[in-house]
This record gives C-alpha cells, sequence and structure tokens, in this order.
C-alpha cells in the first residue's frame, strides 16, 4: 500500500485489519488469556528467578523455587478468605430470613407507593430474571474459565522462564540489527512498566483492604475483613471495580443493621477512601514509568471487559502501557503514543 493511494481505501485497509485481529482475540481467548497472565506474572517473578540464579542454584531449581514461594503466598491468601467465607456461610439462614423481611416491606411501600401489585411485582421479577439467565451462564462460564487459568499459569510461567533466553534471542534476531537497540530498549523498559505496575498494584491493594477493614470495623459491619479484602481485590479493576466494591459492604449492612445510617456512612467512608487512592495511592504506588491519561484508560478497561471479559479488564492497562512503549520508539508512530499518554500540550499544533 503506497502513499499516493486514497485515504478512504487505507482506512478501510487498517479498520479491515483491526477488525481481524479483535475477532480472532476473541475466538483465542482460552488460550490468549492465561498466556497473557502467565507472561505478566513471569516478568514480575524474573527479578526472584535471577536472584536464585545468582545463588549458583540450577535453572529448573530455581524456576521450581521460584513458583513453589509465589504459589505458597497464593494459597496463603486463599486461605484467609476462604476461613472468612466459612464465616459467613453460617449466617446465611439468617441473611436470608432477614433479607426475605426487608423484600416483603419493599414490596408492600411500592405497591403503597405506585400502586403497582405484588403479583405484579413477582411478575416483573421472573421476567427480569428469565432475561439474566444468559448473564448468569456468561458469569459461570467465566468462573470456570477462571479456575482453567488457576491450573495453567504454573505451566506456562515455568516454561516462559526456562525459554526465556530462547525467546528473547527469537525478538533480537527476527528484528534487522540497527533495530537492536530500539528492541532493547523496548523489553528494558516494558519489563520495568510490568513489574512496576503489578509490584505497585498489589501494594495499593493491601493499604486498601487495610483501610476498607478498618471503615467497616468502626462502622460495626459484619464480615467487614471479608469485605474488606474483596472490596481490595475488586478494586484492582480501574475505574469500574471502586463502584462495585461499595455495594458489597451496603448490602450486608442493609440485610443485617436497621435504618440507612451505617449504609450512608460505609458510602461515606469509601468515597473517603476512593479520594486517598486515586489522589495518593496510585499517583505514588502505582503510578509506572509510562503514563497512560484517564480516557484511554477507561476505554481500555471497557474494551478489555467486552473482549475478554473481567480478565481484559485486568489486562488492558498493561497491555496499553506496552503499546505506549512501542509507539514512543517507533518514529513514525510517536502522535499515537502521545495520544495515549497524560501530557497535555499547552497550546495546539496548527500551520502557520
Amino acid at each position: 500500500m503506497t502513499s499516493s493511494e486514497p485515504f478512504y481505501k487505507k482506512s478501510t485497509t487498517i479498520l479491515f485489519g483491526l477488525f481481524l485481529l479483535v475477532y480472532v482475540l476473541y475466538l483465542l481467548s482460552d488460550i490468549l488469556v492465561p498466556l497473557a497472565f502467565s507472561l505478566l506474572l513471569a516478568i514480575l517473578l524474573n527479578p526472584l528467578y535471577n536472584r536464585l540464579q545468582r545463588l549458583r542454584l540450577p535453572k529448573l531449581l530455581a524456576i521450581t523455587l521460584t513458583l513453589l514461594i509465589a504459589i505458597l503466598l497464593v494459597a496463603g491468601l486463599l486461605y484467609f478468605l476462604s476461613s472468612q467465607i466459612i464465616q459467613f456461610g453460617e449466617m446465611i439462614p439468617q441473611l436470608k430470613e432477614r433479607f426475605s423481611l426487608i423484600l416483603a416491606n419493599l414490596n408492600t411501600w411500592i405497591e403503597t407507593t405506585f400502586g403497582i401489585t405484588i403479583e405484579k411485582q413477582m411478575e416483573l421479577v421472573r421476567e427480569a430474571a428469565n432475561s439474566s439467565s444468559a448473564l448468569v451462564g456468561q458469569t459461570l462460564s467465566g468462573a470456570l474459565g477462571m479456575f482453567s487459568v488457576l491450573f495453567l499459569l504454573p505451566v506456562y510461567i515455568f516454561l516462559l522462564l526456562l525459554y526465556k533466553p530462547l525467546i528473547l534471542n527469537f525478538l533480537y534476531e527476527v528484528f534487522s540489527k540497527k533495530n537492536t537497540s530500539n528492541v532493547a530498549a523496548i523489553l528494558h523498559e516494558t519489563k520495568s512498566a510490568v513489574q512496576s505496575y503489578i509490584v505497585g498494584l498489589l501494594i495499593e491493594a493491601a493499604i486498601v483492604a487495610v483501610l476498607n477493614s478498618t471503615a467497616l470495623l468502626l462502622l460495626g459491619v459484619r464480615y467487614a475483613i471479608l469485605l474488606g479484602v474483596i472490596g481490595a481485590i475488586l478494586n484492582m479493576i480501574p475505574y469500574i471495580g471502586g463502584l462495585i466494591a461499595i455495594l458489597l459492604p451496603v448490602l450486608i449492612a442493609t440485610i443485617t443493621t436497621d435504618g440507612y445510617t451505617t449504609q450512608l456512612a460505609i458510602v461515606g467512608a469509601y468515597i473517603v477512601i476512593q479520594f486517598i487512592d486515586n489522589n495518593i495511592l496510585v499517583p505514588r504506588i502505582v503510578s509506572s514509568k509510562v503514563q497512560i491519561n484517564a480516557l484511554v484508560s477507561i476505554l481500555a478497561v471497557l474494551l478489555g471487559g467486552a473482549l475478554w471479559g473481567v480478565s481484559g479488564m485486568f489486562l488492558s492497562i498493561p497491555f496499553v502501557a506496552v503499546l505506549k512503549i512501542i509507539f514512543d520508539r517507533i518514529e513514525h508512530l510517536h502522535p499515537w503514543g502521545k495520544l495515549l499518554g497524560d501530557e497535555i500540550p499547552k497550546r495546539y499544533k496548527a500551520p502557520l
């Protein structure tokens, strides 16, 4: 495709290529999602693996110990959450009874205020449940997909660390020698960006979990620690997870307490925590060497969710960060790199 070709022909070709790429990514999601997570985690674990190798441990033993340490940390978190969930499960009968009472009062209030009979309300609820059955199926499918990812992750990470020299040599050799310095710079910046992003995200999640749990404990909300940790995990989904995290403690407070004072206090506390998170924690802890503007971040999260579900939301920001690194290193793609960044020009670049 030459530069003399008309704009509509170039744009059509580019749009068709993008459509084909997205379609392939969607079709191969079951393969690409665990591979993408494994690549991020392999980059994160690479410093530990290198340190073990500097201790003159054999390569296979160093990789095995690296994975074992990571698995133990994850297992400790899962054990903590499972113990909290067991305590929550013991209260389910009482919660169901309380929820039924609240629902009956709500039905009566709707009938008195809007004139909609209880029978009509139940019919509307059944219609909504039938229409949402597909969504429930997708959610269950996504949950099963996450379990398959958990089983595949250790295998992929092991192989990525084992074949790291082979993969790096391929990336260097596939490009011409004059681009070797650019390839090395892109790989180095990508490694630094991914590591700083994931480490920062984990530190931020730990701080938010402490803040959430402390606020809920002070407000007397049941299962405060469990809800605080779940809220911190949801908060790792940029921009959207924080809003979803507020609903869980509000729902539990509605079921377990009388009145609405606690719910309003929870909303107020979470707004303060979100303010601290967005204005102090994220800029100082999570922000990597590559800055992505808020508009692109939100669009990336929504598009990632549409393409790969919750997994796509997690993967969207690191993916865009890597794209920006590549764009910044290729001269004719510099405008796209600036578009993804958060540096706002002081004036327009208009022709003289």
